[in-house]
């Protein structure tokens, strides 16, 4: 928006009430990304005083020739609209100015006065337009690179099919390149398309003369129409899709079911029960469709199978999502190595064990049982005992319960009581002099 038929109702609005008239006043807005290549003070002298000759257009740019060059130019962009106030030029969709606002509007790019008072305005909203000042528009880009317009230039269908056999696109970047025919953008694509029941991905060259042929009528037909009712879109016909196209999400046309897609860089609707891909291009898309689903789902491998290799993986697949609920960011390791961790940590802290059932070793459940805010000196008073000595001190017990048992309730209150490392030592010397004793 705007397209050929908006453009060129502000063409004939212009031709109806303008030429013949001096222009008195002009104000150019201070914007240089809409208006290109010029100061706004070189652009209101190089008009003021000109009479407005005739409005001319191709594609959806449109320029007004004065009684001597330069010529203003306007390309619409995606916002940009003619008013003359008191005028109604045009209503399309999503136009950016109420006739409730003020005049001229804070969007206003160029604001003319004539000489019997009538007043115009270039409005761009978005700031996607252009408005230059040039000696010969048609001479120039983007005039001079644009293909035949749509409606003031029809092609016949031998030109059409010659044009199209020979591109490898898909036909709804085809349309929307002005090179090829111009005045053509994303609305009038997608109905068109939906009215010759061509998919919107359809590569051209797979195209039948019969094919293009529905379609060129197509274009004709509907430009035809929405020019004719000035593109006043209320009065185009119900059954069309325009009516429904702009909702983000799926609506119907007719009973059936309106998609959208990405085609030619741009959001596009199509009806999938009617606008089908023929030939190669159907398998193509269906396995680009499974990929993607794939994707979505995970990237699993089993994704793109009926069954899993063995009932093991079936297994591994229904508890892995358990697993990873957990603790995304985590690696677990097996209990043994967690253990070991644990026990040769130098911070102080305390892992949590909570996912093991089975632990690897009797020093795992000492461990466990004895966690406290000083388990790091239990731990480390763990490590330092090898197993051939713990043999040799249950040896000793064994020839001496009493003492042995006195032993285990010492080292008890030790790890109950929390006390400090310094009584660990003593403990282990006093076992040490006692294993002394007994040996000689």
């Amino acid at each position: 928006m705007p397209e050929l038929p908006e453009v060129e109702a502000s063409r004939r609005a212009i031709e109806v009430h303008c030429l013949g008239k001096k222009i008195k006043r002009s104000i150019v807005a201070d914007d240089s990304k809409v208006i290109d290549g010029v100061s706004p003070s070189d652009f209101e002298a190089a008009i003021l005083g000109k009479t407005i000759v005739s409005a001319h257009r191709k594609g959806k740019n449109l320029w007004l020739q004065l009684d001597s060059p330069p010529f203003p130019s306007f390309q619409f962009g995606m916002a940009g609209a003619i008013y003359i106030k008191g005028v109604v030029v045009t209503k399309y969709k999503r136009s950016a100015i109420n006739d409730t606002d003020e005049w001229p509007s804070k969007y206003s790019k160029l604001f003319v006065e004539l000489d019997d008072g009538l007043e115009l305005s270039f409005t761009d909203k978005r700031r996607f337009a252009k408005v230059r000042l040039l000696k010969d528009p048609t001479s120039v880009p983007p005039i001079s690179e644009l293909g035949p317009d749509a409606l003031f230039e029809p092609m016949t269908i031998d030109q059409f099919f010659g044009s199209l056999s020979k591109k490898k696109i898909a036909i709804k970047a085809l349309l929307l390149d002005q090179s090829v025919i111009s005045g053509i953008g994303n609305w009038i694509a997608d109905e068109v398309l939906y009215q010759a029941r061509i998919h919107p991905l359809q590569s051209v060259a797979s195209l039948s003369k019969e094919s293009c042929a529905t379609l060129l009528k197509c274009i004709k037909e509907v430009i035809q129409f929405a020019v004719e009712v000035d593109a006043e879109c209320s009065r185009f016909p119900l059954e069309w899709l325009f009516h429904f196209r702009w909702g983000k999400k799926p609506g119907k046309v007719n009973g059936k079911v309106i998609d959208f897609i990405t085609a030619g860089g741009r959001t596009t609707a199509y009806v999938p029960e009617l606008q089908k891909l023929s030939g190669g291009q159907a398998a193509k898309l269906a396995g680009e469709q499974t990929k993607q689903m794939s994707k979505r789902k995970g990237g699993r491998k089993d994704d793109d199978v009926d069954e899993p290799a063995s009932e093991e993986e079936e297994t591994a697949e229904i508890v892995k999502p358990k697993r990873e609920s957990k603790s995304k960011g985590r690696t677990k390791k097996p209990p043994s190595k967690r253990n070991s961790k644990e026990s040769e940590d130098d911070t102080g802290s305390v892992h949590s064990d909570g996912d093991d059932d089975d632990p690897a070793s009797e020093e795992a459940v000492v461990a466990k049982s004895s966690k406290s805010k000083n388990g790091r000196e239990s731990k480390q008073g763990g490590k330092k005992k090898p197993a051939a000595k713990r043999k040799a001190r249950e040896s000793d017990e064994s020839d001496d319960q009493d003492n042995g048992e006195d032993e285990k309730r010492k080292r008890g209150k030790v790890t109950n009581d929390k006390q400090p490392k310094a009584a660990s030592k003593k403990i282990a010397a006093s076992q040490n002099g006692k294993r002394s004793t007994r040996g000689k």
